[in-house]
């Protein structure tokens, strides 16, 4: 079946009470009849009665998939959503911006997307690292919409053919506005920063114990660099941050510079980057180094200047955070050596090289036992054990019809000690691992998760495949 779209000028006929109540939506409507898509195979004569009498008007029910009609409702209707459904779905309302903001925040969405198409528009939230489409717009109804999210965030409404950058500032939190022209109108993209981070437990993050107690040793020590890799959308930050709570006491001096702030901190003394003045974070380090720091957070090492500033700030007496992007943990080191950092000056810096990643975890409402064989693995991976259960997602209103609810980091870390130190020296890292039992890539670890029924193996297979 098709699809089920709602028109906006409709959605006031039912409450979402009444529409989640009899699982049914408005599709059209005149002066004494409505049409309402409604789940198959229900006692339609009862419910045709009852809302007839509730709505005062004569209903004609149109069967459709119960699939449909939940991810339709979940869509139009959802339950957590304020009482009065047309002063939420209305662009007209001057709640509605409001509205759509606070929702995205509730939800834990990183990002609002809003698009437009040749005879539609849509908005997105990303949640759990995916996007998932929550409203549809009418195409005429869209332009409002941009020149309300324009004049909140302080650019020209009148400016269609450049793209533009803007920022939202509310009372809890931050967006950071990107506009992007495209061929049937302007593309919206809103990030939501400036979360709390006083609530970030590095105990809660995903490490497992032995994993735990290796990187508080290493953050105690009073000087060195401790790296984080990962590709963007990893989970690098919220794990500094964590490290930053556990750090951040009155007898330390903490500075940042990062690209976006992303999160606050009461306590530490965070610096927003501004390359087009000349604040990069090779500038901002420099600067930093006569603020008498104790903690130097960097939000990424991305150059020579700015690797070789950090290692000679760990050689001066500070402790110093930052992450890079590399595949693994192992993968640091000759991203360093690459960026012209001399490998003797690595092994007397890096306390510990941590890489991660976030898997998405089955909705345990709707997960489904399925069964996995060898060669539905990567070929370059080799299973370390089989798997007794494996799972599946199916998708329900609870996960947004993805079949995912929640995410889980997996880390690999490495402290450096005086073996690893001098493999560094002697450049042969690449190879000091392959004979260590104990020693589990990423790849490894997604497995486990896999193995424990926490996620399915579509989630984890490009994971896999590093390796």
């Amino acid at each position: 079946m098709e699809e089920i779209i709602i028109p906006n000028e409709n959605l006031h006929i039912l409450s979402a009470d009444l529409a989640n109540y009899y699982k049914v939506l408005p599709k059209k409507s005149n002066s004494d009849t409505i049409i309402l898509y409604c789940l198959e195979n229900k006692n339609t004569t009862e419910v045709k009665e009852e809302l007839e009498l509730l709505l005062g008007k004569k209903v004609s029910l149109l069967s459709y998939s119960e699939i449909e009609i939940n991810k339709a409702l979940s869509i139009y209707y959802r339950k957590e959503r304020i009482e009065n459904s047309k002063k939420t779905f209305s662009i007209d309302s001057g709640d509605f911006l409001e509205n759509l903001l606070s929702e995205a925040k509730g939800l834990k969405s990183s990002d609002i997307h809003c698009e437009v198409y040749e005879d539609s528009a849509r908005i997105r939230f990303r949640i759990d690292g995916q996007l998932i489409e929550r409203y549809k717009i009418e195409r005429e109804n869209y332009l409002e919409l941009v020149n309300k999210i324009k004049i909140r965030s302080k650019l020209n409404i009148t400016e269609k053919r450049l793209p533009q950058d803007g920022r939202i500032t509310t009372t809890t939190f931050d967006i950071r506005v990107s506009i992007l022209p495209t061929l049937y109108g302007e593309k919206i993209v809103m990030r939501l920063l400036g979360q709390d981070a006083s609530n970030i437990d590095l105990k809660s993050l995903g490490f497992q114990q032995e994993e735990l107690t290796g990187y508080l040793e290493a953050v105690k020590k009073p000087n060195g660099i401790i790296l984080i890799s990962g590709p963007t959308g990893s989970g690098k930050t919220t794990t500094l941050y964590a490290t930053l709570r556990l750090l951040n006491d009155s007898r330390r001096n903490i500075v940042t510079v990062e690209d976006p702030i992303e999160y606050t901190l009461k306590g530490i003394n965070q610096v927003q980057l501004k390359e087009d003045i000349g604040l990069t974070f090779a500038s901002a380090l420099k600067s930093f180094l006569r603020q008498d720091p104790d903690v130097i957070m960097l939000g990424e090492i991305r150059d020579s200047e700015t690797a070789l500033m950090a290692i000679r700030a760990s050689l001066t007496g500070h402790l110093v955070l930052s992450t890079i992007h590399t595949n693994s943990a192992i993968g640091t080191v000759s991203r360093l050596i690459d960026m012209g950092v001399p490998p003797y000056l690595i092994s007397e810096t890096l306390n510990l090289s941590v890489a991660q990643r976030l898997i998405r975890k089955l909705c345990n409402h709707c997960k489904e036992e399925t069964t996995i064989d060898e060669k539905d693995f990567p070929s370059s991976f080799s299973i370390p054990y089989q798997v007794e259960k494996a799972y599946k997602p199916v998708g329900c209103n609870e996960c947004f019809h993805s079949g995912y609810k929640g995410r889980t980091a997996i880390y690999e870390v490495i402290n450096i000690t005086n073996d690893i130190a001098n493999a560094i020296k002697s450049n042969t890292i690449a190879t000091y691992f392959e004979n260590d039992e104990n020693y589990k890539s990423l790849p490894e670890k997604a497995y486990d998760v896999l193995a424990k029924g926490e996620t399915s193996l579509d989630e984890i297979y490009s994971i896999l495949l590093n390796v």
